[in-house]
């Protein structure tokens, strides 16, 4: 490179330039030999942007140094031309708002709000921002902030993203931080949560957020919900099982605050059964029916599903008294595995629940199944899939194949942001 640089170089080894080559943002630990001064003097800083070169002095991008955390530098550009400034930063919330634009722009259900006023503003690495999740609900912006470099940006980025918004006419007047996740330690972050209240935001009197997704309305607590408040990721999945739904009896398993059964409901089902863990999670999932008016045809069960499946199968006059039979079973669980060390565990259970649900249901009944772990590849889920329908004594046909909704968008290059798939089958 023959051009002065104004950052401070980190030199990698060629494992580290063969997978940036590659397309993979980030250099590892293990991976760094060497950090030095700018040219002019300025010494690295803890979240700050760096240049990174090959042991050979090939450049191979800028990025955000992480001093405390095994990911040690997150690129951000990989033009030598771009300066890491205000307008750069403009530039990737702009990039990131018009990839929803497009992608989602269009695609609201007749009569709906548009799919654009609940969706996933910025997805990290996905959209050139490592550490940085913008989730939209209504007029509040939703952020969870991971690395220290993002931490940093905070009073930069968060003014661009209500300004960006705000001139494509959209009515975005808040932001509320969800930075409590113990995650933030790895970088040497404090964890906190509450409105930001810096320039040109707003500060709402509550964090309870009334959404409207897919026509239906929940009423959100973005203070003390699971991540940012909702799972936006399945809104168009949740759309492929209101699809099939009407006339069915319907089982929604690790139901959350309701939105597959809502689904369900709204598109016909004769009666739908809601199933989560949490108790509070199943008094909010009846609320949002009754704020829907869909509760009467709707029931709703606190209980462990790897629990209740098998007991459904094993008591009919219980399999009864719950709704059944079923001719719908959605199974939306958590992520079994967070790592690659407990893969083989997840892989189990996700074997084990599809086999207790495929036992349910009849010959021609209709199975939705996923998973949201990109430790759980694809392929090692359908083969989870496929062991169950042996071990289950059935055979699947396929009615879809189904991923993350696109302002989730997958990072070919980047395995980490393909985490969500999803199948819907008939039983056969």
């Amino acid at each position: 490179m023959k051009q002065a640089r104004p950052y401070p170089k980190v030199v990698v080894t060629r494992k580290a330039a063969r997978a940036l080559k590659g397309g993979h943002p980030w250099v590892f630990e293990g991976e760094v030999l060497s950090c030095e001064p700018a040219a002019g003097g300025t010494p690295v800083a803890n979240g700050a942007v760096v240049d990174v070169f090959e042991e050979n002095g090939t450049w191979q991008g800028a990025g955000l140094i992480s001093q405390e955390s095994k990911i040690r530098v997150r690129i951000v550009t990989r033009n030598a031309n771009d300066r890491i400034d205000e307008a750069f930063w403009a530039r990737r919330v702009a990039y990131a708002w018009n990839h929803r634009r497009v992608a989602m722009g269009s695609r609201a259900l007749p009569g709906c709000e548009p799919d654009t006023n609940t969706c996933r503003v910025v997805f990290s690495e996905a959209d050139q921002m490592p550490g940085l999740i913008v989730d939209r609900y209504e007029n509040v912006l939703v952020t969870q902030v991971g690395t220290v470099g993002m931490e940093l940006l905070r009073p930069i980025i968060y003014p661009l993203l209500l300004n960006t918004l705000q001139a494509d006419g959209q009515n975005v007047t808040a932001i509320y931080e969800r930075n409590d996740s113990p995650s933030r330690a790895k970088e040497g972050l404090a964890q906190y949560k509450g409105w930001w209240d810096g320039e040109g935001a707003e500060v709402p009197a509550t964090p309870r957020i009334v959404v409207a997704e897919n026509g239906l309305k929940f009423d959100l607590d973005i203070e003390n919900s699971q991540k940012t408040g909702f799972f936006l990721d399945q809104k168009y999945n949740r759309r492929a099982v209101r699809q099939i739904a009407a006339g069915r009896r319907v089982l929604d398993c690790f139901c959350h605050v309701g939105p597959f059964g809502l689904n369900a409901a709204a598109g016909g089902a004769e009666f739908v059964r809601c199933v989560d863990v949490s108790q509070t999670a199943i008094d909010l999932a009846a609320e949002n029916a009754r704020f829907n008016g869909l509760d009467g045809g709707m029931g709703f069960t606190c209980a462990n599903v790897l629990e209740y499946l098998p007991e459904l199968s094993r008591d009919r006059s219980r399999l009864r008294e719950e709704g059944g039979p079923f001719d719908l079973i959605v199974l939306d669980p958590p992520a079994f595995t967070k790592s690659r060390n407990t893969v083989n565990h997840a892989t189990k259970g996700y074997r084990e629940i599809n086999y207790a649900a495929m036992r349910l249901l009849p010959r021609g009944g209709y199975l939705a199944t996923c998973s949201c772990s990109h430790f759980m590849t694809r392929d090692l889920l359908a083969g989870a899939i496929a062991d169950a329908a042996h071990q289950a004594n059935v055979q699947l046909k396929q009615v879809e194949e189904r991923q993350q909704a696109p302002d989730h968008p997958i990072l070919w290059g980047v395995p980490e942001s393909h985490y969500l798939d999803f199948f819907i089958f008939q039983v056969i």
